[in-house]
């Protein structure tokens, strides 16, 4: 006669809630990619409340270019053209974003004075093998924190080299925030921007974008080392339709993210 095992059922939800503990952990989940964006990519393609289901940390944009994004905290903020901070609904799409659950392996105190260099410099001497992908969150008051983030797009869309020629930069002073973003390998050109992509939010949530330069007075930064990486493109077969792939846009993305006098 065979015997029946019968498994409590409050064990069985145990081990589902440890499944989903662990299969974030260590994983950066993008949507689309960088040469797509650098291309005119802009149209959303997936809702802001599915993003949250990857990541409680992450950076990104929204549909038609409008506005830079931080996730923070799995809350998600919207960076205007205006400088602006607002929190966008979970129908709202994105056409890239970039998220992690934010897991520390280490943390590195900031000296005062350091610049974006710098901070890329002290996460790099903490981690130095580039083969890895890296979550970064950096928290402290700085001196100079320079932002910036561009105006909604209408089709047709132009490249992204010629939207960032219009971008607003939003220069703070004595500003108290959070950092994030990611490191990418060099062997991931194309998917994710080559070394670090950083957004920043201020702790009143009332300034923030994409980072173009700063200086810290104190803080500290905290690193995940991720060994996963997970890219979802579009699913609608015509999202990449008739774009050329093979071109190098390593200048395009250089200009695209450096500052403009």
């Amino acid at each position: 006669m065979k015997q029946v095992f019968r498994v409590p059922a409050i064990f069985c939800i145990f081990i589902l809630l440890a499944g989903c503990a662990t299969t974030q952990q260590d994983t950066i989940t993008q949507y689309s990619f960088i040469d797509a964006i650098l291309a005119g990519a802009y149209d959303g393609q997936e809702k802001c409340s599915k993003i949250l289901e990857h990541g409680d940390m992450g950076i990104g944009t929204f549909d038609g270019l409008d506005g830079e994004m931080v996730v923070l905290d799995r809350q998600i903020y919207q960076v205007k053209y205006d400088g602006s901070v607002v929190t966008p609904g979970p129908e709202e799409t994105t056409p890239f974003a970039c998220v992690a659950e934010f897991l520390p392996d280490k943390a590195v105190n900031i000296i005062p004075g350091t610049d974006l260099k710098g901070l890329m410099h002290v996460t790099d001497l903490a981690v130095p093998n580039q083969n890895i992908f890296l979550a970064v969150k950096a928290t402290g008051t700085f001196s100079m924190m320079l932002t910036r983030s561009v105006p909604e797009q209408t089709k047709p869309y132009p490249p992204l080299v010629e939207v960032t020629k219009n971008q607003s930069q939003f220069h703070m002073k004595n500003v108290k925030g959070t950092v994030v973003g990611f490191r990418t390998p060099p062997y991931a050109k194309g998917i994710g921007v080559p070394g670090y992509h950083l957004h920043f939010l201020s702790d009143d949530k009332t300034q923030g974008g994409h980072i173009l330069g700063l200086t810290f007075e104190q803080g500290a930064v905290e690193i995940d080392l991720c060994n996963r990486f997970v890219l979802i493109n579009p699913k609608d077969e015509s999202g990449l339709k008739d774009m050329d792939f093979s071109k190098d846009r390593t200048h395009e993305l250089e200009q695209a993210e450096k500052k403009h006098e």
